[in-house]
């Protein structure tokens, strides 16, 4: 009786372990995957940043934008409604 108990113990908790270990798999080889295409990614554009003589994102500033110049501001237009 008490050898049916431990079996059926086991048996009930096996599907649920095989299922989690599955998932972890799974997520485990989808955050690799990303983190290698990022690592990739910026190792390409480093080097594209290099060959067009642009300076790094990081030490500009960050981000894309702190390699562009910002467009000149033009003053509003006086037009109808505008109180001028």
């Amino acid at each position: 009786m008490i050898e049916d108990y431990w079996a059926n113990a086991v048996y009930s908790v096996t599907p649920t372990i095989l299922v989690g270990l599955i998932f972890w798999l799974i997520i485990r080889s989808i955050l690799r995957a990303d983190r290698i295409e990022r690592k990739v990614f910026a190792d390409m554009e480093s080097q594209e940043r290099e060959r067009r003589g642009l300076a790094r994102a990081e030490a500009a500033g960050g981000g894309v934008a702190a390699a562009r110049p910002s467009p000149p501001s033009s003053p509003p237009a006086a037009g109808p409604g505008s109180g001028t």
